[in-house]
């Protein structure tokens, strides 16, 4: 079922958006919330069905022994379960809505917890990021989709379990001081203005005070919040602090939060695809610590094995294996062809994912 309506929370905020397929997890939110129907499209299903079988790659036997022989499978991703994405986000709402509440921390450790065992459940190496999603809503889904990151990164980058943990604190807190911007200029579909810009860039330094006196939080968490917006080269915010300043947590946030960011569509603007966004973040060297840049681009995976995509050449191809050292190359198998295509390798170098 596709939903034909959006659903607002009170403040005019779209938690879920029209066009959405819904699926269980819609089903139980929307429940809770006390919302017992919903318009959904009619007459589409069947016609977008149909489309499908007649679009349904054909792969012949051959080149299927082909596929099967060269696959690899990846590496073990994060999964969240239906129950588990409907408690995080349960509570990251609980979060944001009260940041004074006795239960913050609790809360916090709680969601964590969830994600820690998500990853230690099947020892997740990598995250797929497009299926994570937690909640329609930005701020909820953003921040989990951060710390989710910012965890495995951190694994990748070597830091111990408690680490780990805590970056998944900091993550999930990394904006919270967003809390404390009016709504207006949070979702402003338009540009905003000097003031309203100003305004935004202060929210790690709401974020940190909100933190500050919870003496139950290292200051690694903190500092996290504090410095994710701030650049190697000393050009961020709020402190302009370099590299000689910035905490290793806020280092790994923030590669986290611009690629998510950049990935998620906004009201003021479109999604940039996996590819242009790991590019962009590759050509960020004067901002972001290298070193954990290639943490991160080890930790992601950009095609999931099975995946068709389009060549540079026109051919349509199936991803049979990733090169967690060439995220934007792995090796593929032509559809048509049969033939194996390793783009790491240098003699295919020509040769892109469009």
């Amino acid at each position: 079922m596709i939903i034909d309506q959006s659903i607002v929370d009170r403040a005019g905020r779209i938690l879920i958006a029209r066009n959405t397929p819904m699926d269980n997890f819609h089903k139980a939110s929307l429940l809770k919330m006390g919302i017992g129907g919903v318009y959904i499209r009619e007459g589409e299903e069947d016609e977008k069905k149909e489309e499908n079988d007649n679009n349904q790659v054909v792969v012949s036997a051959e080149v299927q022994k082909v596929i099967e022989k060269n696959t690899v499978q990846d590496r073990a991703k994060v999964n969240l379960s239906e129950s588990v994405k409907a408690r995080v986000a349960e509570g990251i709402q609980y979060l944001y809505n009260d940041t004074e509440s006795s239960g913050f921390t609790s809360t916090t450790k709680n969601i964590t917890d969830d994600l820690m065992k998500a990853i230690n459940n099947n020892d997740a190496l990598a995250v797929d990021i497009s299926a994570l999603k937690v909640s329609d809503e930005y701020t909820f889904k953003h921040s989990v989709d951060v710390a989710t990151m910012a965890m495995i990164v951190a694994k990748k980058h070597g830091l111990s379990e408690s680490d780990v943990y805590e970056i998944g604190i900091s993550g999930l807190l990394h904006d919270v001081g967003k809390s404390k911007i009016p709504n207006e200029v949070l979702n402003k579909a338009g540009k905003l203005t000097d003031d309203e810009f100003a305004m935004m860039k202060q929210h790690s330094l709401f974020g940190y005070g909100i933190l500050k006196e919870k003496d139950d939080l290292s200051n690694q968490i903190k500092m996290g919040v504090l410095q994710h917006h701030e650049k190697m080269n000393a050009r961020g915010y709020p402190m302009s602090v370099g590299a000689d300043s910035i905490n290793l947590f806020a280092r790994i946030i923030s590669v986290a939060d611009i690629y998510d960011a950049l990935v998620t569509e906004r009201p003021y603007k479109k999604p940039f695809s996996p590819r242009d966004a790991v590019e962009m973040i590759m050509s960020m060297t004067d901002e972001l610590d290298i070193n954990v840049m290639k943490s991160f681009l080890e930790s992601v995976i950009l095609y999931p094995v099975g995946t068709d995509v389009e060549l540079s050449t026109g051919e349509l191809a199936r991803v049979v294996a990733n090169n967690p050292q060439y995220v934007l190359r792995p090796k593929v198998v032509g559809i048509q062809s049969g033939k194996t295509y390793d783009l790491a390798d240098i003699k295919n170098a020509s040769i892109v994912i469009k």
